[in-house]
């Protein structure tokens, strides 16, 4: 078992390979992105593709972040459903928000097959899982409103639900067709080695410690060096550094586990997810499991491992296994990692307008389709200079009061979920109500 910042399954089987050296030079270019995830490497391949000399700057190495460290979850949407989008940004502005990321899964896939990225892509569709019957209540609600906006999802009620899992655990599912499963890590570095391939000039462990605006754009420096580009993108969404010069936006931090098992043997890889579909559930402290195409089961929740209160989450989890599916209660994990997600207040990602740039942030658990859309549509607002290729309004700023505190309430909560469900002895049972 290991901290957060080991090596996770996704470091051990990423089959996606890229050589990215540091920046030693003053440099220029027509664009600047910093942060090496879904956000930063979609917005220097499409600017790239559209002709734009770009350099892309990494701190660390590409999909080191959040981006490398998910779940791999390709679903369609925000976790928010639609009247709540709608209610956030005007009824206007939330139905194009939809529907752009209605297209999501489909622009991931397609960039995969296109840039052939080795990242174990599986379009067999996800399940919103009721964790107990109050979260089918949920459930239907999603199931009424996705519909009415077109959505092509299936309510599937208990004994469906049960067979599409492989457990008795579960009390319906939403099935989402257009969805499905990435290697996380594979999927951004892949799409890091594309940018690269059409010209865009990556550079890793390039931190960048200052930023200056000049008349005719900006001055970005890193430890051995400067870019100076007329655009920018700022896109470090949960692992922001300090930099001189720029105040990061503030954001929710929370932290999400996950352990994958050892290889399911034949026999139970035929009984659990048969159909390969991600999965998460209902549960105010929610969990997640799939499978790799190795056969593992990776199941998650949220909680920080590099906090005290990691054994009451690693406790958890072996007994959230044993309970979904008892044939699992003694299968070893042989991987454990955790990553950290940027929460908003309304759950929806924000971009901020710097002035000739964009900072972009705040996927709230959701960022591999969205995290690809906004940066795609900021890398074509800024090459075209048209601001309603956006994805959404920009705001000016982006206060966040007693951010941190939000984020330990978070920890908190998750942790008494956990240690709770251990004094009672169940997590939950296939009775809870």
């Amino acid at each position: 078992m290991t901290p957060d910042g080991n090596r996770s399954l996704w470091q051990a089987t990423c089959r996606e390979d890229l050589s990215a050296t540091a920046l030693h030079d003053d440099v220029s270019a027509d664009l600047v992105v910093v942060g090496g995830g879904y956000t930063g490497c979609s917005a220097a391949l499409r600017a790239a593709e559209l002709g734009a000399d770009v350099r892309l700057l990494e701190a660390e190495t590409f999909g080191a972040g959040g981006s490398g460290r998910n779940v791999g979850l390709v679903n369609a949407g925000l976790w928010l459903p639609p009247e709540k989008i709608n209610a956030a940004l005007g009824k206007a502005n939330g139905a194009r928000l939809s529907t752009l990321l209605a297209a999501a899964p489909a622009a991931v896939f397609e960039l995969i097959e296109t840039h052939q990225i080795n990242c174990e892509p599986v379009q067999t569709g996800t399940l919103h899982c009721a964790h107990a019957r109050s979260g089918l209540k949920d459930l239907q609600k999603r199931h009424r409103q996705l519909t009415a906006i077109g959505a092509p999802v299936t309510l599937l009620l208990r004994g469906d639900a049960i067979a599409r899992v492989g457990s008795d655990a579960v009390y319906g599912a939403l099935f989402d067709p257009r969805a499905g499963t990435i290697q996380p890590l594979g999927y951004v570095v892949g799409l890091a080695r594309a940018a690269a391939a059409q010209g865009a000039k990556l550079h890793a462990n390039s931190p960048v410690v200052g930023l200056t605006r000049e008349a005719d754009g900006w001055r970005v420096s890193t430890p051995e060096g400067t870019v100076r580009a007329r655009h920018l993108i700022m896109a470090t969404n949960a692992y922001p550094l300090p930099i001189t010069g720029y105040a990061a936006p503030a954001t929710i931090p929370v932290s999400y586990f996950q352990a994958a098992t050892a290889p399911l043997p034949a026999d139970l890889a035929g009984q659990i997810l048969p159909q390969a579909e991600g999965c998460w559930d209902t549960g105010l402290i929610m969990s997640s499991w799939r499978r790799d195409r190795a056969g593992r089961l990776i199941i998650g929740g949220m909680g920080a491992l590099s906090h005290p209160t990691r054994s009451i989450h690693r406790n958890w989890l072996r007994r959230k296994l044993a309970v979904m599916f008892p044939a699992l209660a003694d299968h070893p994990f042989e991987a454990e990692w955790a990553g950290k997600i940027a929460m908003t207040t309304e759950h929806i990602p924000k971009i901020i307008d710097l002035g000739q740039g964009f900072a972009c942030f705040g996927y709230s658990g959701r960022g591999i389709g969205p995290g690809t859309v906004f940066g795609r549509r900021m890398a074509e607002a800024l090459i075209h200079g048209d601001r309603s290729l956006l994805p959404i309004p920009v705001s000016n700023d982006h206060r966040l009061p007693f951010a941190g505190v939000r984020g330990a309430y978070y920890e908190t909560g998750a942790a008494l979920v956990h240690l709770l469900s251990e004094r009672v002895g169940q997590t939950p049972t296939p009775t809870d109500q």
